[in-house]
């Protein structure tokens, strides 16, 4: 699988979050959460080609059968973030992914709650026999 671009990825998590949607659907959504960050907006046309390539690289499914063409994720949005963090541990922690836990909760900024949920998500996969 292609690893998506950052501004395909953002066009996918709106797809994953909100479903099927016209091009313009998806456009006025990035440009909400892009304003909400006091950055410039997303121009229509740019948002229409990256969902075109999108489309050609198999990354998006296009229904063309109204006049208004409706995009859908084509990948899973479980399967797209297992393939980039696999990437991005290969490339930034040689591989290792105690290296990137420890990185991550290093930093002190987890709450207790998700401390907590870390700690049960280990024993579950101590007791499936995923060491």
């Amino acid at each position: 699988m292609l690893a998506p671009t950052e501004s395909e990825l953002n066009i996918l998590r709106v797809l994953w979050d909100a479903g099927p949607l016209t091009v313009r659907e998806v456009n006025d959504a990035l440009n909400k959460a892009i304003e909400s960050a006091g950055e410039k907006p997303i121009g229509y046309t740019t948002t229409l080609k990256i969902m075109q390539l999108m489309a050609e690289k198999g990354l998006v499914d296009r229904d063309v059968s109204s006049r208004s063409h409706v995009y859908k994720a084509a990948v899973a949005q479980e399967r797209t973030q297992r393939n980039l963090l696999s990437r991005f541990v290969d490339r930034a922690f040689g591989g290792s992914r105690s290296e990137l836990i420890l990185r991550a909760l290093g930093d002190g900024e987890a709450t207790p709650a998700e401390l907590e949920e870390i700690k049960q998500l280990i024993k579950k996969l101590e007791q499936d026999g995923h060491q």
